[in-house]
């Protein structure tokens, strides 16, 4: 595309770990200019995070630009003003307050500059846990997304920072619309994305659920489903898959394709006779399935159009058909090492959003950016 969507506007990014630098990501991704302001010195601490923290900084950091300053200083304070000045969208995912005692909340901000989007990223919206502190794996412990995930008794995070991630992305939609409303009134606002309250909107269905049945869900690992055969299942060589069959249509060409007359026992003629037939079904299409190489389940699900996939691991995304028909990122890594990313789940005209700029050395752009603000 030849000019991105986003192209114009500018982005100063105060944020660090996932939440923040995630809806940056999203801005600078559609065309932004991202300025990410870091503490002088080695930058954003995010950037030496080990383990399963090591991959923060170059999943998030991509197109964007660095400048560094000392936020404890004067001197570091106005010179963020006076880059403030010139920004259409702020963002920040600090402790409530602490950027208000720098002289960098949206009230100081929005009085210099009436038409700045000032985007706060936090654990809470305001209410009454508005001023704890919060993780992406406390919010999924208090709003049962851990409980719905984990084994039955053993509530488990889920194996992403999907809130994290997530909240970013509502912070990046909060932007969009306040940007398309100063476009109407010519002003900016104050806009705000809740860690806690992402986490309540990811398990809203298992609530719904409970508001239409009168019972509470149980965790996933309990295998209740709405559907009889939608579980992992193994293959004559010895290879893990997960196989859905959730329409009355899909179970007819199951059968047919598998041929097994044990399939067509009147308990499992319709699909919610299947669900609650599940403890003697599933079993009994384990033991069908295993008597199949994994190219041939596979085959019968392409052709059939039944869902399905191979239980995979992250790494193995590399090596990706679908994501490497165009889906992935070139990326070079601060130590000079190549690697690809996932780029953006979306399309825009056909076309996937790309890299305009690798990963920024700390402070990079200062004289860029701030040289002309002195």
């Amino acid at each position: 595309m030849s000019v991105l969507p986003l192209a114009g506007i500018r982005v100063v990014e105060l944020s660090h770990m996932v939440m923040g630098p995630t809806c940056g990501l999203v801005l600078a991704d559609l065309g932004a200019e991202v300025i990410k302001v870091e503490p002088e010195g080695k930058g954003d601490p995010t950037r030496y995070l080990k383990s399963t923290g090591a991959g923060f900084f170059p999943a998030f950091n991509r197109n964007k630009k660095s400048v560094t300053l000392d936020l404890g200083t004067a001197s570091g304070v106005e010179a963020a003003l006076r880059l403030c000045d010139t920004a259409d969208v702020f963002l920040e995912n600090f402790r409530p307050g602490a950027l208000e005692a720098k002289g960098l909340g949206y009230a100081a901000l929005a009085k210099r500059n009436p038409r700045l989007v000032y985007c706060s990223l936090k654990g809470f919206l305001p209410g009454p846990y508005e001023n704890r502190t919060a993780l992406d794996e406390v919010v999924q412990m208090m709003s049962g997304l851990a409980y719905m995930t984990g084994p039955v008794g053993r509530p488990l995070r889920a194996g992403a920072p999907v809130n994290d991630m997530m909240g970013g992305m509502f912070g990046a939609i909060a932007v969009l619309a306040a940007l398309r409303t100063r476009d109407r009134t010519g002003k900016g606002e104050h806009v705000q994305s809740g860690l806690f309250e992402n986490a309540a909107w990811l398990v809203s269905t298992h609530m719904m659920q409970h508001a239409v049945s009168g019972a509470a869900p149980e965790p996933m690992s309990a295998g209740r489903r709405a559907w009889g055969v939608y579980d992992i299942f193994e293959s004559a060589d010895g290879v893990q898959v997960f196989v859905a069959v959730v329409t009355e249509r899909q179970w007819e060409i199951f059968t047919r394709s598998l041929g097994e007359p044990e399939l067509l026992d009147a308990d499992y003629a319709t699909n919610n006779q299947r669900a609650a037939a599940r403890e003697t079904l599933i079993p009994l299409v384990a033991r069908l399935l295993r008597k199949h190489p994994i190219a041939r389940i596979e085959a019968i699900c392409e052709e059939g159009g039944l869902p399905f996939a191979r239980i995979r691991t992250p790494s193995d995304l590399f090596d990706d058909p679908q994501l490497n028909a165009g889906g992935m990122i070139d990326l070079a890594l601060a130590d000079g090492t190549r690697t690809r990313i996932p780029a953006l789940p979306i399309a825009l005209d056909g076309e996937r959003p790309g890299l305009r700029s690798g990963l920024p050395q700390p402070g990079e752009h200062n004289d860029e950016i701030l040289g002309p603000l002195r």
